[in-house]
């Protein structure tokens, strides 16, 4: 880090700074994730420096790649009387009216335009 000084100096100048640094061990995986990826480091060297209560980490070395984020399928909740009123302004199964509310996540409205062909 700083030349000419070991690391046990190093320890000592940043003790006396008020930050405290500690290696963390057996580190197999860190995962950065942004809005469009995932940066993943394998077996990574990681210092953890805790200065005026922030917590500050370095990672180092490993094996850097980035993987594509995996889409979250949201869960949506629909009702048998959803569906029954589907059915009975379409005349569609039940299994239609189901699909099509999924596809409109939940949005009856568009549910049955889509049905009528008129979304």
């Amino acid at each position: 880090m700083f030349p000419g000084m070991s690391p046990r100096e190093l320890r000592r100048a940043l003790k006396r700074m008020g930050i405290e640094l500690r290696e963390l061990e057996n580190v197999e995986r860190v995962e950065i994730i942004l809005s469009s990826k995932k940066i993943v480091i394998e077996a990574p060297q990681v210092l953890q420096m805790f200065a005026k209560g922030t917590n500050i980490f370095q990672i180092t070395g490993g094996t850097l790649h980035e993987e594509p984020l995996e889409e979250k399928k949201e869960e949506i909740e629909i009702s048998d009387e959803d569906i029954e009123f589907i059915v009975s302004q379409t005349g569609v199964s039940k299994e239609e009216a189901r699909k099509a509310l999924i596809e409109a996540k939940g949005d009856i409205a568009e549910a049955l335009l889509k049905l009528k062909g008129l979304g």
